[in-house]
């Protein structure tokens, strides 16, 4: 297990590098794009070329995140071909700077219906795969169900994956606060979520998770990150996942608020001690 952060690009890939290791990061999380917005600034290769040596020669591991605004179900002709042209290009930023996937939020189905939704998300997936041969993956992240999100379940996102045609390509980035707030886990429910994980095939395919708390409460459907120990899911149920054989070949990323990434520090060092 690889406990870690997200870092910002904005200085590019190799200060971020070294940003993370200065924090303890064994593992770090970069958006690809801002992440309200599509349009890519120009990627600096001989700076990425620099970060994923530094990676390489400090063992981290480095996950990316695509926009947020992008919607895999959307309906509206001109929004699918956007997304799918800013999906391909994330798959190439994300390869450019070594990461082992690029998460991706599911669909919205924004009233035309779950069935309607989920057809359209694999249809969408599927042509933005179609072209893609590198070793990178998309990973389908678990969704708090806000609104009319898609992808709340272990089974619907194993369903998701598996009706495309590229599954291989396809991997799986879970979210501790989204899945307590979607109802799919709690402290109670945990080993049968990992139960789940197995039986679904999910765990063979996941790929990341992201490490938050909730200021919501279980259930709740809304996407609220709290600091590890100071919200609704709190520090012993969390330490489960920290210690669980199931989640031991994962890199684990803080996406907890923090004004200052030096913050992370001190709640990276935190988790290796609930991990004990």
């Amino acid at each position: 297990m690889k406990i870690g952060c997200h870092i910002s690009v904005a200085k590019g890939l190799y200060k971020a590098s070294q940003r993370a290791h200065e924090v303890g990061a064994e593992s770090f999380q970069v958006f690809t794009k801002n992440p309200r917005g599509l349009r890519p600034k120009k990627l600096n290769y001989a700076d990425a070329e620099k970060g994923v040596a530094y990676c390489q020669e400090h063992g981290i591991t480095l996950v990316a995140h695509t926009p947020y605004i992008t919607n895999l179900s959307t309906y509206k002709e001109d929004l699918h071909e956007v997304t799918i042209r800013s999906i391909k290009e994330d798959l190439h930023i994300a390869e450019t700077y070594g990461a082992i996937g690029a998460v991706v939020h599911c669909g919205k189905h924004t009233g035309k219906g779950e069935e309607y939704g989920t057809e359209r998300m694999v249809e969408t997936l599927n042509k933005i795969l179609q072209e893609y041969e590198g070793p990178t993956k998309l990973l389908l992240e678990n969704t708090a169900g806000q609104g009319t999100e898609l992808g709340l379940q272990i089974e619907d996102l194993v369903k998701i994956r598996n009706a495309t045609e590229y599954p291989e390509k396809i991997g799986f980035c879970f979210d501790t606060c989204h899945g307590f707030a979607s109802g799919a886990w709690s402290e109670d429910s945990f080993e049968q979520l990992v139960a789940t994980m197995k039986e679904t095939g999910y765990l063979d395919s996941l790929v990341a998770i992201h490490f938050n708390d909730s200021k919501t409460p279980f259930n709740s459907r809304k996407d609220r990150h709290e600091k590890i120990g100071k919200g609704e899911i709190g520090e012993a149920a969390l330490a489960k996942f920290l210690r669980s054989e199931a989640f031991q070949n994962q890199p684990v990323i803080l996406e907890t608020p923090v004004d200052d990434e030096g913050e992370y520090e001190e709640e990276i060092r935190y988790l290796h001690h609930l991990k004990g």
